[in-house]
C-alpha cells in the first residue's frame, strides 16, 4: 500500500525537526503540495508535534 503525501511530509518533518529553519522550509514546501484536507490534518498534527518542543513553535505562523 503507497505511503500518502501526507504521511511522507509528517516523516520529513520529524527527520529535519532537529533544525528549525530546515522544519519551517520543508512546513512551507509542503503546505504548497498538500491538498486542503490534508493541510488541515497537518496542522492537527503539528500543533499537537510542536507542543513540547518550543525551538519549533516559530513554525506555527506558516500556517
Amino acid at each position: 500500500m503507497p505511503r500518502t503525501m501526507l504521511e511522507y511530509t509528517k516523516t520529513v518533518l520529524q527527520k529535519v525537526s532537529f533544525d528549525s529553519s530546515l522544519f519551517c522550509k520543508e512546513l512551507e514546501k509542503a503546505l504548497t503540495r498538500l491538498l486542503p484536507i490534508e493541510v488541515e490534518e497537518l496542522k492537527l498534527w503539528l500543533r499537537s508535534y510542536i507542543f513540547d518542543k518550543p525551538e519549533l513553535k516559530q513554525s506555527i505562523i506558516y500556517l
